[in-house]
């Protein structure tokens, strides 16, 4: 008799918890299949992937936890230890910590309501009380924001009251780039061209670059704006770019590129 109960002592709690892993499994492919929407959508947007996978990330760690303590009560429940009374006793300790932990629970809600009310997703770039910069972890307690520089600010999810998300849409970029005036519109349009195709192969870059026409009449050169369609958070790296490659087919054509200043306006 004895060696029977030490039999089931052994293999009962191995079985529940091949039986949770192959329940959690099951789970995680239904969600997968549920939460993600036109999956074979080649136009699916970004921000909307970020979102299937962050509430995927989500509901995959709040079945985690159910399992693990339902595995866990029927465990002890193979030891003879009632597991009725220790429910009943979390019910008692869950009011007494949902006491000590009002901000821990405010965190949790406001997680919660930012990633279904889809505030920012991870990856997404913000400014957050005047921080600005990449949403690096978004969790149930915090947001993690790094800046450009480097630095990382750590803000719990109920003292964010206002966000400005930078990657929800695309964005329009206008630049102005000084051309002298003895350079003929033929050629300005030719080394457009030549610039467009290099931009065009960049991740970010949504359409051809549009030209927009003078913008303003200087002494010795005319300012021209083009219009460029990007991922908004990406419009600093684009400006470099398109400058890069302008002095490349200035270089190319013999054309002294004007000491002049530019400023991204968006």
């Amino acid at each position: 008799m004895l060696k029977k109960i030490l039999i089931k002592e052994v293999y009962l709690p191995i079985i529940y918890i091949l039986i949770a892993l192959i329940i959690y499994a099951i789970l995680c492919k239904i969600i997968n299949k549920v939460l993600v929407f036109n999956k074979k959508s080649k136009l699916k947007k970004e921000v909307q992937i970020k979102r299937e996978k962050t509430i995927i990330n989500l509901f995959k760690s709040i079945i985690k936890y159910i399992i693990a303590i339902i595995t866990i009560l029927s465990i002890l429940n193979v030891y003879g230890i009632k597991t009725t009374s220790i429910i009943a006793s979390l019910g008692i300790i869950g009011a007494i910590i949902g006491l000590a932990f009002q901000d821990t629970i405010k965190n949790l809600l406001s997680g919660i309501a930012i990633i279904f009310d889809n505030h920012y997703m991870q990856g997404d770039v913000v400014t957050i009380n005047g921080f600005r910069g990449e949403v690096i972890d978004l969790g149930l307690q915090t947001t993690k924001i790094k800046s450009y520089t480097g630095e990382v600010m750590i803000i719990n999810n109920s003292m964010i009251t206002s966000v400005i998300n930078h990657s929800m849409y695309d964005t329009i970029l206008y630049i102005e780039f000084p051309v002298s005036k003895d350079v003929p519109i033929s050629l300005l349009e030719k080394i457009l061209k030549e610039v467009n195709k290099k931009m065009i192969k960049l991740k970010d870059i949504r359409n051809d670059i549009k030209l927009l026409g003078i913008e303003k009449l200087n002494a010795n050169n005319y300012i021209y704006k083009i219009e460029i369609d990007c991922k908004a958070e990406s419009h600093f790296q684009i400006n470099r770019n398109f400058f890069g490659y302008l002095k490349e087919e200035y270089d190319k054509n013999n054309i002294n590129v004007p000491g002049e200043y530019f400023e991204i306006k968006k």
